[in-house]
């Protein structure tokens, strides 16, 4: 796929077009696995949203509680794709009858998330004791960074931070340079998010096999740290050196690592295995000058010798020379382009909806497809669909603070 080509699907045309989201109505009715799953989202930013996001997306019910006037981050919320699939209402936990509203939808909910620091929802009046009292089958997720308890608990932080003392930001960059930031998908997302999102769920199975809620702790900290397990076992063994670059999978080896090509786009090059580097180095058409690679005396010359051979030819003509191979080379992609791979869009793994494309919903399901049924919720748009679908008292009258 070329550059132009790229463009041209991301803007709503040709053949790499994602398709449009399925409208209300498709699918047969059936919406998702978690069809029939109520979830209340305490606003926040980050890893919590966006675990709500995949919650709604594979078909629950989500309900996120946006507080007045609250503005940041500073994003249009048409736009704020972490909160498709979901119905807005607006709470202000400080005013008098806040935390009851809440505890009115906790008390109908499967599932409750919030992601304040440790002390916050109890001194607003909707912390566990207080949603579990009113639905004691509650599943009571908590998303922090550094965890409910221990000497960080109470302090701020960030993706970065968090990373940081897992030892997996140490793991990113070149040797002998800084560590590289992998934007925020490592900790927040991946160590945070999808964490919090399979705890809440086991303890779902647990509340309904026993008619028993209970609290998930999931922190940021936890989850990146767990996601390291594979390498502590390597580290262990003696197959891992505690050091960036100096590795296998961190681009130690020149045949995992990326090369620029003569127009300043990347390859990602993977060949691992021994049939995987004798198709890569075919196709590069360097057989004679890439061997005994597993000598890490020969490393530096094959590396030159691989840079100096894509530098050659633009990244999209060495994407299309490897796209039929088992050689394991990518090209690397912006976001902007990547909906328009033509693995990708042959998967529909990207979607446009309410004018914005974005990754669809996933993992997939053969019986119960998630899709993408609502725009990104509006705060406060929905409070009268709520309360007629959960059986609440009517919203304020116009006028008077919610």
């Amino acid at each position: 796929m070329t550059a132009q080509e790229a463009r041209t699907a991301q803007a709503g045309s040709g053949p790499g077009t994602p398709p449009a989201a399925e409208p209300d109505g498709g699918n047969g009715g059936a919406d998702g696995p978690l069809t029939g799953v109520r979830v209340v989202e305490l606003a926040g930013i980050g890893p919590g949203p966006f675990a709500a996001m995949l919650l709604a997306d594979l078909g629950a019910d989500v309900v996120r509680v946006d507080r007045p006037g609250d503005g940041w981050p500073a994003i249009d919320p048409a736009q704020d794709v972490t909160n498709r699939n979901k119905r807005s209402v607006l709470i202000d936990l400080k005013a008098a009858d806040g935390p009851a509203r809440v505890l009115e939808l906790a008390g109908r909910a499967d599932i409750l998330i919030e992601g304040y620091r440790p002390g916050v929802a109890e001194r607003l009046g909707v912390g566990p004791e207080s949603c579990l009292a009113r639905n004691p089958r509650l599943v009571y997720g908590r998303m922090t960074g550094w965890g409910q308890h221990g000497p960080l608990a109470d302090r701020a932080g960030h993706d970065i931070g968090y990373i940081a003392v897992t030892g997996a930001l140490g793991l990113t960059g070149r040797p002998g340079g800084p560590p590289a930031i992998p934007a925020n998908l490592l900790g927040d997302y991946a160590g945070g998010s999808l964490y919090l999102a399979v705890g809440v769920l086991a303890a779902l199975h647990h509340a309904r096999a026993t008619g028993t809620g209970q609290v998930v702790d999931a922190a940021v900290v936890d989850g990146t740290a767990h996601l390291t397990s594979m390498l502590h076992g390597m580290l262990a063994a003696g197959a891992w050196q505690d050091r960036r670059g100096a590795n296998l999978l961190d681009g130690g080896v020149p045949f995992y690592d990326t090369y620029a090509a003569s127009d300043g786009g990347y390859l990602a090059v993977g060949p691992l295995e021994p049939r995987f580097w004798a198709e890569f180095t075919r196709i590069l058409g360097l057989e004679g000058d890439l061997a005994d690679r597993d000598d890490p005396a020969r490393w530096p010359a094959l590396r030159a010798a691989i840079a100096a051979r894509f530098a050659t030819r633009p990244r999209d003509e060495w994407a299309r020379l490897f796209q039929d191979s088992d050689a394991c080379v990518a090209p690397v992609l912006s976001l902007r382009e990547a909906p328009g791979h033509p693995h990708l869009a042959a998967r529909a793994t990207f979607a446009e909806h309410a004018g914005t494309v974005q990754p669809a919903p996933a993992p997939r399901f053969s019986a119960t497809p998630g899709r993408l049924r609502r725009a990104p919720a509006l705060p406060g748009a929905d409070a009268a669909e709520v309360a007629r679908d959960w059986g609440l008292p009517g919203p304020p009258p116009a006028g008077r603070r919610p």
